[in-house]
């Protein structure tokens, strides 16, 4: 589906500003499209004619379009009004039986760039309501402050805040002293549970709620101008244990402020559930790093009892264990630090490499290489695989390379399944095979049950040892 950046792209006529215009008349025209309970699509001139480079279905009513036209090229009867609007510069509105279309020139810096088509539907039977009235006021002081240049509006914020509230949630209207002219019932109710006992309508909305704050509160710095509706911003009240977001949107006329709209949103629950993740979250992290502490006095304690050992079998045995304990705590730091399930698993192989150089009982120069990718790990398994790569890599350097020389890695990801290749230049295995020692049955349990794969040792041709591991990674 083509996209507003790509059909902008179909013409040079547009300035980088104009196109950033573009762009955040539709970021926000969902307020307009809910207040006026109407379609709005975003018209914009290229070489082929006029195309539908956007469209915003109200959330307060139920939309005119149901298809997706956006990429479409206007044509039919609206392509002389477009014209007419683009080239004219003034708002032009059509009835039939059952619809309104209002075509609204988009101006920026006085140059008009693109049309906006309102399509609502006509309720001719029914009596406007007070609230009705309202509405469409608020709506028609929108469509003209795109047809001045005038909407967006100029500090509006890029993006907003979980909870941010719409038309649907709550709306009060304000004029330019902040006074209230009109709250929907969503909107009584919100600061009434703040504890707002007075009627809103015919006082200052920012007066009104100076007395719900107790001594100990400390309300935003920007509470007063989205109350006066003296900004596009948004800010939260916070008293009683109930917590309201509002959303400022000030509506000017001929370059004046005339009054605001203002919308609400009691986000309490919201709010408690937001800082229940961050404690848990909090949590979580405070256990990790205790976990990762615990494993490393583990692997000091094996570490200090293997220098305090007398006998050389004991020794040896104690080193192999703080090893792996070593490694363990390696893969789980990583780990720890994101939230994802699956890890890049070639960033815990440096890693792995590295403690593998320097645990490694020989005093000659060993030189270990990766080549291809594990790629990416689900975390349960990549412990598991942590642990078998450190237990032949090491096998290979302590038994194989006592005199030094090479390792190399191979490893190959297709899909699911993971191909590792481990070989050495060393003295090679004997015809029996690696052995039945504790590291060996460690690798063929982890493979065979964890990593659910097998794993093969053999002599290079070319000397030396070969394991070769076939695993189904999850």
């Amino acid at each position: 589906m083509p996209t507003l950046t790509k059909i902008l792209e179909r013409t040079e006529r547009f300035t980088e500003d104009e196109r950033k215009w573009f762009h955040q008349l539709a970021g926000d025209w969902q307020t307009i499209a809910d207040i006026s309970f109407a379609d709005l699509l975003l018209y914009v001139p290229t070489d082929d004619g006029f195309i539908t480079a956007a469209h915003a279905r109200p959330a307060t009513a139920a939309t005119l379009i149901e298809t997706d036209i956006v990429g479409e090229k206007v044509d039919g009867d609206s392509v002389e009004h477009v014209y007419a609007v683009f080239n004219l510069g003034e708002m032009i509105v059509s009835e039939d039986s059952s619809v309104s279309n209002t075509f609204i020139p988009v101006r920026h810096c006085g140059k008009i760039i693109g049309v906006v088509r309102v399509i609502s539907a006509l309720l001719q039977d029914r009596v406007p309501s007070q609230a009705q009235q309202n509405y469409e006021e608020i709506a028609q002081d929108l469509f003209e402050m795109i047809a001045s240049g005038d909407f967006p509006l100029e500090g509006m914020p890029a993006g907003f805040r979980h909870g941010t509230p719409r038309v649907s949630d709550g709306v009060i209207q304000l004029d330019d002293d902040g006074e209230v002219l009109y709250a929907s019932p969503n909107s009584v109710s919100h600061f009434r549970r703040l504890g707002v006992d007075e009627p809103l309508i015919g006082n200052i909305l920012a007066e009104t709620v100076t007395d719900i704050f107790d001594d100990f509160s400390i309300p935003e710095e920007s509470l007063p101008l989205v109350l006066l509706g003296k900004a596009a911003w948004v800010a939260e009240i916070d008293a009683h244990g109930v917590i309201v977001s509002l959303r400022a949107l000030p509506l000017i006329r001929k370059g004046e402020r005339v009054g605001a709209l203002l919308m609400t949103r009691e986000i309490t629950e919201l709010r408690r559930q937001e800082r229940e993740l961050l404690t848990k979250d909090a949590t979580i992290r405070e256990i990790n790093h205790r976990v990762k502490n615990n494993l490393q006095t583990v692997s000091a304690l094996l570490r200090l009892q293997a220098r305090r050992a007398v006998n050389d079998e004991t020794r040896v045995a104690l080193g192999q264990a703080q090893r792996r304990v070593g490694m363990i705590a390696l893969v789980h730091e990583g780990l720890s630090q994101t939230i994802d399930e699956v890890v890049e698993f070639d960033s815990v192989f440096g890693s792995l490499l590295k403690m593998v150089r320097d645990i490694a009982v020989t005093e000659s120069a060993v030189d270990i290489s990766l080549n291809g990718s594990f790629g990416k790990v689900r975390a349960e398994q990549a412990t598991s695989l942590a642990v078998v790569l450190n237990e032949v890599i090491s096998n290979a350097i302590e038994h194989g390379l006592v005199k030094g020389g090479k390792v190399e890695v191979n490893a190959e990801r297709l899909g699911e399944r993971l191909f590792v290749q481990v070989r050495d230049n060393g003295s090679g295995i004997s015809e029996q095979g690696p052995g039945g020692g504790l590291g060996t049955q460690i690798v063929k349990t982890l493979v065979n049950g964890e990593l659910n794969g097998t794993i093969e040792w053999s002599n290079n041709p070319d000397g030396g040892t070969l394991v070769s591991l076939e695993l189904k990674l999850r």
